[in-house]
């Protein structure tokens, strides 16, 4: 049961989701007809390997679904929803991905269905069995609730039969829609309805004429000969922005978001939709993941970060915290933002038992703590919560103990700053040392260079040597850093700025341009240490 506070302040939020859903609320003011659940689709073209782009996608549906179920509650008890994860897998292969194993094979099934095609990897039934599978075991590892449904079962069950029926009794009608947006050339054999060859298993595009529509029997020329054919049981597959429209309509799809490059499609499949008796979805319009070169994610390139490569280095909950922002501005996805993705998002955790209900709906944490929260509470379970100690911070005693660092040399390290040091009383911190020792392995460690001090830090690095060597061992971090800090303040020493003073530091003893709280560092790697960490860099 949602309170009637929470309902107020969702239904006035200018949180994004909120936002989504608010829409959705005034298209069904009281309701899907006949208490019907309002049905969110998320599609997937299983041509290429699933991708951060293609995960972004559930996610944010699944955010605006959680919304939803608030906005449109009625008597405070969430609305009902469905969410179904579409695979496009009669879509023919029209070209190889460039990081696939087996290429001559798939190159001589190019053109055919994705789900008639044999899979690379050897593994599943097809190739898009395989895709489809790697897309359901990540959204399942993140607990996402939804329905997987496959274009190969519903065009070869019989399930869109109604709807191909309806497209190829509009078919002139939809011809209108589509010829004026193609270029001439196209127009010449441009079909709504693509025919699979009977002999070679291609998804042939060439002009159709339409004999039946009742019993779905369409002409058309295959390899120099006429060939009539039903379009049912697997026989056809409709061409993109038709095959869209059709689904929208077989399903009783309701919101679907989609990518800035699909605008034109979903302006087109919109009017097929009232062609067809149906209207388009709510939805939202966003904006597309660049890599660090600032170029569009490919699947078939394999450019930007793997879904496997950012969850090897950050937590499942940090990459859900860096796609909830401003889903209508682009976002360049590179190892390099994943450290304060996971940071900012304990921030945010942490903060919001502190926020008023209208707040924390604009907390990117509550959104996600309550995007799988099948029994949702207010404020969501785990919220306020803290990481004892920061992931940034973590990275920095993980590059001062070196590529070769383990597990247990962290924690034993760990002790110096937190009570209960045990991987098992900290499990969300137990999962960040796994994921800090890979990140330094693999970009910290290669581009470290601690340089020499010149002799006005020299100078000061002895300052702080002297002063450490005199504190109580239980001094606190914050008491470490105003120690650190006055010395930075000292004339004699010739800092123009306490960043250069903090610069120095950073270079010298951690061999990079940026770090952390030196009072918190030194706490934590321990006052002998960072004493050893001093005496080193002297020695240069």
């Amino acid at each position: 049961m949602f309170s009637s506070d929470l309902v107020e302040a969702a239904r006035s939020s200018k949180s994004w989701p909120f936002q989504e859903a608010q829409r959705l609320h005034k298209r069904y003011p009281h309701g899907k007809p006949g208490g019907e659940p309002v049905l969110f689709e998320t599609g997937y073209g299983p041509s290429g390997l699933p991708h951060i782009g293609t995960f972004q996608e559930v996610l944010r549906t699944s955010l605006v679904r959680r919304a939803y179920e608030i906005v449109g509650s009625r008597d405070g008890k969430p609305a009902p929803t469905r969410l179904v994860a579409f695979s496009d897998d009669m879509d023919g292969l029209r070209k190889v991905p460039d990081n696939l194993p087996n290429q001559e094979m798939l190159r001589r099934n190019l053109g055919k269905p994705l789900s008639r095609i044999p899979d690379p990897f050897g593994e599943h039934k097809s190739f898009a069995h395989h895709n489809n599978a790697m897309l359901r075991d990540f959204l399942d590892r993140f607990g996402f609730d939804y329905e997987f449904v496959a274009a190969s079962d519903r065009y070869n069950d019989g399930a869109f039969d109604d709807q191909l029926r309806n497209v190829l009794t509009h078919y002139d009608a939809i011809m209108d829609v589509m010829l004026p947006t193609l270029r001439e050339e196209r127009r010449q054999t441009y079909s709504p309805v693509l025919p699979i060859s009977p002999e070679s298993g291609i998804v042939l595009q060439v002009p159709v004429e339409v004999i039946d529509p009742a019993d779905g029997t369409i002409r058309f020329e295959d390899a120099g000969r006429t060939v009539e054919q039903s379009v049912f049981g697997g026989q056809a597959k409709l061409q993109w922005k038709v095959d869209w429209a059709m689904r929208w309509l077989a399903l009783g799809v309701d919101y679907e978001m989609y990518g800035k490059d699909l605008t034109d499609s979903g302006v087109q499949s919109g009017k097929i939709a009232r062609v067809l008796g149906g209207r388009k979805p709510e939805g939202l319009i966003y904006e597309l993941f660049l890599d660090a070169n600032g170029e569009k994610i490919s699947k078939s390139k394999g450019n930007g970060l793997t879904i496997e490569e950012w969850l090897r280095y950050g937590s499942d909950d940090s990459l859900g915290f860096y796609i909830f922002p401003n889903p209508k501005s682009a976002k360049q996805l590179h190892a390099g933002v994943i450290p304060r993705a996971v940071d900012d998002y304990w921030q945010f955790r942490e903060r919001i038992c502190e926020q008023d209900i209208d707040k924390q709906l604009g907390n990117p944490s509550w959104n996600l703590l309550r995007v799988n929260d099948a029994a949702p509470t207010q404020p969501p379970a785990g919220a306020g919560d803290a990481l004892p100690v920061t992931y940034a911070l973590l990275l920095n005693l993980v590059g001062v103990l070196g590529a070769e660092a383990t597990a247990d040399q962290v924690w034993s390290y760990l002790g110096n700053y937190i009570a209960d040091a045990r991987p098992e009383a900290h499990p969300d911190l137990d999962v960040l040392v796994a994921k800090a020792l890979a990140y330094n392995r693999d970009f910290v460690a290669p581009t470290l260079n601690k340089r020499a001090p010149d002799p006005n830090e020299a100078a000061a690095l002895r300052e702080l040597d002297a002063q450490l060597d005199a504190v109580d061992p239980t001094t606190t971090a914050e008491d470490l850093q105003t120690m650190v800090y006055e010395i930075g303040k000292q004339e004699r020493f010739g800092f123009e700025s306490l960043r250069d003073w903090f610069r120095a530091l950073y270079e010298t003893l951690l061999g990079s341009a940026q770090g952390p709280r030196m009072g918190s560092f030194i706490a934590l790697y321990g006052v002998a240490n960072t004493r050893a960490l001093i005496a080193e860099a002297l020695a240069r």
